[in-house]
């Protein structure tokens, strides 16, 4: 679980950095966009490596999802009999959360692939004017999608913060110490990530990027 959660915080991490390039205009984002499809060529056609990226990232989707239903499995097995008197769990709201917050991500990223990559549930819905799809796609008079991506990309955040100090934990960090360490960069790891994806919503529904 540790293993392909990494994989897709890098993911989210690159993703969001190129979701910042709206902020220089419609042609340096355009251009960011149709880049994309170019990657590896001429070694490979276009769109292959998105295609190849696409893959990948199902592949640790899943595999996360099946690790954590595993994980799950063990721990009810680990303990057949309920609690008599089920004591008070101590832990964050993260932690608390983590598996709905999982539900609402899996939930986003459906909603996400069929309005900005198919282009089904985008106004625009047109893949050559990546641009003009985002800015539609916030517009004010779509603050309900404003709305939902915004507490999808909070539920990200709890899950990244709980998940990267569980990797952390899973990777080897025993020591008090390393657990506060690891605590703070968790923490402000997704407090940087829900800001770098925040802000483009934002920016066009209030009209600063148009």
């Amino acid at each position: 679980m540790a293993a392909s959660g990494i994989v897709l915080v890098g993911f989210l991490y690159a993703h969001a950095a190129g979701n910042l390039k709206i902020f220089l205009g419609n042609e340096d984002f355009d251009h960011y966009a149709h880049w994309l499809r170019t990657i590896g060529t001429p070694l490979l056609p276009d769109v292959w490596f998105l295609w190849i990226m696409r893959v990948g990232l199902l592949v640790a989707i899943v595999a996360h999802i099946w690790s954590a239903t595993v994980l799950t499995v063990r721990a009810k097995r680990a303990r057949p009999v309920k609690y008599a008197h089920r004591p008070k769990v101590q832990g964050s709201y993260a932690a608390r959360t983590m598996r709905w917050g999982g539900v609402i991500v899996l939930l986003f990223i459906i909603y996400h692939l069929l309005d900005l990559t198919t282009g089904h549930l985008n106004p625009v819905g047109d893949s050559t004017r990546p641009h003009a799809n985002v800015i539609a796609d916030f517009a004010a008079d779509r603050w309900y999608v404003t709305l939902f991506y915004t507490v999808s990309i909070l539920a990200v955040g709890f899950h990244l913060r709980h998940g990267i100090f569980s990797a952390a934990r899973t990777l080897g960090q025993q020591t008090d110490r390393g657990e506060k360490r690891a605590k703070v960069i968790a923490l402000v790891m997704a407090v940087v990530l829900v800001a770098m994806y925040l802000s483009v919503p934002f920016a066009v529904t209030t009209g600063l990027v148009k």
